[in-house]
């Protein structure tokens, strides 16, 4: 049985499946049904064997579920398999027979991907739920301050958390009918983003207690903490904390040739709301009330160099140390020091 590898087209509703015999020849392609029931019903039978597998929304659970079974889980990374999206016979059964063959060749070529756990995927969520209501109050608070400005107005200047109260004694009379049910909106969001962030000081403290050492660094609040963490998930999955940086697509891109070796842009790869999480930390950190600590030194020495665009170049290079130092602190279990010595052993160990 381990001579068989399946390649698994995932889809909403139904799942496409090649499975390959020692000789890589397709000896059976089905469609199940994309439920709990029918992949048992499956894949009880083929345990053992390698599965692979593109990222996707149900990749998570169902990568759990055959993990679960006993099957060898290869979830590959779509944005690598040119071969199979970039063809001119795509199709669903292609796809999966593609999947497969890659997989009995060279496991390493689908450049596989490690989902997280469950319950971090679940307390994930919390964060993103909390996201997508800052953005979506933004939004509301962008366009208030837009209408009132439309017809000579003003808002006052306040931070999102106060807008709804401050401003609407601001709002002109032939507006009030329309923006007064936004403030409103505004104002229950506000309610909801402090419940969630309760809730995430309550499952930091609860299941992971570590973000309190991540969190000494100024600049680094408890969602910056968190989402590393829940990202992350083992910090000896790294070998090395210089990886965390390219981890996270803070890493500029390669394109060398002969003599040629161009500069070119982050790669952006890994999660993008830690990313813009540790960029944020980064602007606080070389911002006028960050403290002075060894990240801002190094910060500021990038940005007096000039050149095109050297503050933002200085601000994705202290987000990238920045996360190596995060993934130290958390994998030693040390003390941060702001102003570390090489020399004097740099941290200390925590208690």
């Amino acid at each position: 049985m381990n001579s068989i590898t399946i390649g698994m087209d995932l889809g909403d509703k139904n799942n496409v499946i090649c499975v390959l015999d020692n000789a890589s020849k397709p000896i059976k392609k089905v469609t199940i049904e994309n439920n709990d029931a029918s992949l048992r019903s499956f894949f009880n039978q083929y345990k053992g064997v390698v599965v692979a597998l593109e990222a996707g929304t149900h990749s998570p659970w169902i990568g759990r579920l055959l993990s679960s079974l006993g099957c060898s889980v290869l979830v590959g990374n779509p944005r690598k398999l040119r071969a199979i999206w970039d063809s001119d016979q795509k199709s669903d059964d292609r796809d999966a027979e593609m999947l497969a063959r890659i997989a009995r060749f060279d496991p390493d070529l689908l450049y596989p991907i490690n989902h997280r756990g469950e319950q971090a995927q679940i307390d994930r969520e919390l964060l993103q739920a909390r996201d997508l209501l800052v953005r979506n109050r933004a939004s509301l608070i962008n366009h208030v301050r837009s209408s009132v400005k439309s017809l000579g107005g003003r808002m006052p200047s306040c931070s999102a958390c106060c807008f709804h109260r401050k401003g609407e004694q601001h709002l002109p009379l032939v507006l009030q009918e329309y923006l007064k049910p936004m403030l409103d909106i505004i104002e229950q969001l506000t309610l909801q983003i402090k419940e969630f962030d309760q809730k995430i000081e309550q499952i930091s403290s609860q299941r992971y207690p570590e973000t309190e050492l991540l969190r000494a660094i100024q600049g680094v609040g408890p969602l910056t903490a968190l989402a590393f963490v829940t990202t992350l998930e083992d910090p000896d999955r790294f070998s090395k904390s210089r990886q965390v940086g390219s981890f996270v697509g803070l890493t500029p891109r390669r394109d060398q040739s002969g003599e040629t070796d161009k500069q070119l842009r982050i790669t952006k790869a890994g999660n993008p709301y830690l990313r813009r999480l540790l960029v944020g930390s980064a602007q606080y950190i070389l911002g006028h009330f960050g403290e002075d600590c060894n990240l801002r030194r190094f910060g500021l020495r990038l940005a007096a160099r000039g050149g095109k665009n050297a503050k933002r170049r200085a601000v994705v290079a202290v987000a990238r140390k920045l996360s190596v130092l995060m993934h130290c602190l958390w994998q030693r279990g040390e003390v941060y020091d702001p102003l570390y010595s090489l020399k004097t052993g740099c941290l200390q160990r925590a208690a």
